[in-house]
């Protein structure tokens, strides 16, 4: 039963950053980045501030404050910032079709931080997901929906970078904090990160603004930012890290479909034997035998500190 409600959960996450792609560039044809990333991350502390006061407290330990800021940091912060820009220059397909890699960023960095043994299958996988994300930026054309693939693609790709390693970190410390605690942390941070931006944006123009933008940024503030990070953190916390990631090779598929049906936005012939090879590199390092990667970090040295914060 555990195992179907951490299935269920991963679904559902899936569903919702697969949409996410649209949702955002649906948003950004009213709002800027910053903006729309400061709205989403308010609505989600503003939703999550009623059960705050009924999620379990963690267990804080000597260290965890580096963790969470390096969670935070990551994840939303530079996450965002980087995706905001990048479904702005790109379709929200493409950005869909290039979040697939991070199963194999997350394998590449338990290589480097985690001393795990990385199979030659796996190096050929990343490599070869890599250059189709190379040719998905080089084969799009400047479009309405793309003035700049190329920017566009490598912001997505950055901004998986952050993800994987946010997955990793919170990994280290999910046994002692509640995955609902570190998402209203996440939120929160966030709202304040983004702030600045929003205000240098001029809010005066929101007033102006679309009501499917307002909607866009509802959906994205409850139901992706609050509901799929945290449907996404509970099941990290009940099956190792690299099978939860595994779910995400689904969001290229919801992402393609959501951007055709709903943006009506198209592939050039590159593109899609581009998409086809990032998704052929994640079977091909999925279908072999890889091994397991630890559920902590605690094999990394450790350096002492006077300070009792750190």
């Amino acid at each position: 039963m555990r195992r179907a409600f951490s299935l269920l959960g991963l679904l559902g996450a899936v569903v919702f950053w697969g949409t996410s792609f649209v949702a955002t560039k649906t948003a950004l044809d009213s709002f800027t980045p910053m903006t729309v990333n400061w709205l989403r991350m308010m609505l989600a502390t503003a939703v999550f501030v009623p059960v705050w006061f009924f999620v379990p407290k963690p267990a804080y330990r000597r260290g965890d404050l580096k963790w969470l800021a390096l969670i935070t940091l990551l994840m939303p912060c530079m996450y965002y910032l980087a995706e905001g820009y990048a479904v702005r220059y790109t379709t929200s397909s493409a950005a869909g079709v290039i979040s697939a890699i991070v199963p194999l960023l997350v394998a590449a960095g338990a290589w480097m931080f985690l001393r795990e043994h990385l199979t030659v299958r796996s190096v050929v996988a990343i490599a070869i997901s890599l250059a189709g994300v190379a040719m998905l930026s080089t084969g799009g054309h400047v479009q309405a929906e793309a003035p700049n693939p190329v920017l566009g693609n490598i912001l997505e790709l950055l901004a998986m970078v952050c993800a994987a390693g946010s997955m990793i970190a919170l990994k280290h410390i999910s046994t002692r904090y509640d995955p609902w605690f570190l998402t209203g942390l996440q939120a929160a941070v966030g709202a304040v990160f983004f702030l600045p931006g929003a205000l240098a944006s001029g809010p005066a123009g929101w007033v102006t603004a679309a009501p499917v933008a307002w909607w866009s940024v509802a959906y994205l503030g409850t139901f992706v930012s609050l509901g799929a990070f945290g449907l996404y953190n509970t099941a990290i916390t009940r099956m190792p890290a690299n099978r939860a990631a595994l779910a995400i090779n689904l969001v290229p598929a919801v992402a393609l479909l959501s951007g055709w049906l709903l943006r009506a936005e198209s592939l050039t012939a590159l593109q899609l034997v581009a998409c086809v090879i990032i998704v052929g590199a994640v079977v091909l390092s999925e279908t072999g035998s890889v091994p397991q990667p630890p559920t902590t970090l605690d094999a990394l040295p450790q350096v002492e500190s006077a300070d009792p914060r750190q």
